[in-house]
């Protein structure tokens, strides 16, 4: 059987039940054979601390997660199952108040058993960055109860 195809566009956009990400507000901003880009447009909700305005770590993490696990199935062709093992944050500075986060994943490197992903956030300059990210995911050849 041949996995599911997966376009994170659609992924993003067709969302038929509430998840964690979409409580968020993160979207589908951009995407290439082995990475995604996500948006996490600024709101009130996201707030970590209110006297300064600025976005909670949290919603950046989620932002990085999401970001380089849909990478995984872009770099894997479709749909298939994987789980986080590790993702490393090391958080730059913090997010400007008022303006979206970027997040971009990218799967590096794939083996049998093992998915590696980096990845950034940023909030308007790639090369002014908030954080990165490191991690591995675990992937599985089955898909569907069927081995892919």
């Amino acid at each position: 059987m041949q996995p599911i195809p997966f376009d994170p566009e659609q992924f993003f956009k067709r969302f038929t039940w509430e998840h964690h990400g979409s409580t968020l507000g993160i979207v589908h901003h951009a995407h290439g054979p082995d990475w995604t880009e996500l948006a996490l447009p600024y709101g009130e909700h996201l707030i970590g601390d209110p006297a300064s305005g600025v976005i909670a770590s949290g919603p950046i993490l989620t932002l990085l997660d999401q970001a380089t696990s849909s990478a995984v199935w872009l770099k894997r062709g479709g749909f298939l199952p994987h789980a986080t093992l590790d993702l490393r944050i090391d958080y730059l500075r913090a997010a400007t108040p008022g303006k979206t986060v970027f997040g971009r994943g990218e799967c590096y490197r794939l083996t049998k058993s093992v998915a590696f992903v980096r990845g950034t956030a940023h909030d308007g300059d790639p090369g002014d960055p908030l954080a990165h990210v490191a991690g591995t995911f675990m992937v599985t050849r089955m898909s569907m109860g069927v081995e892919a």
